[in-house]
């Protein structure tokens, strides 16, 4: 597979019904515009199924998926802040 591969335990759906990535440390992103944002684990609806996928991929989010890795085209960085 070409692309960026993500676990798929980590691509979620959310409650309101984004798609997300679990980047940890409640930090998700929002597959669908690219932007960041907080959430807690009750936020979660689900891991993403494969009806899920097949969407996103439909759209031209997801390039491809298994039972293992999920295939995105590109990622934003998630630059966390350092530390002092």
């Amino acid at each position: 597979m070409r692309g960026n591969p993500i676990a798929r335990s980590w691509v979620v759906m959310m409650h309101s019904g984004v798609p997300a990535v679990d980047w940890g440390d409640g930090n998700f992103l929002d597959i669908l515009t690219g932007q960041f944002f907080q959430a807690v684990e009750k936020d979660v609806s689900h891991r993403a199924l494969d009806s899920d996928l097949d969407w996103l991929k439909r759209i031209g989010r997801v390039e491809d998926y298994d039972v293992t890795n999920v295939v995105f085209a590109s990622l934003p960085n998630f630059n966390r802040p350092r530390h002092k």
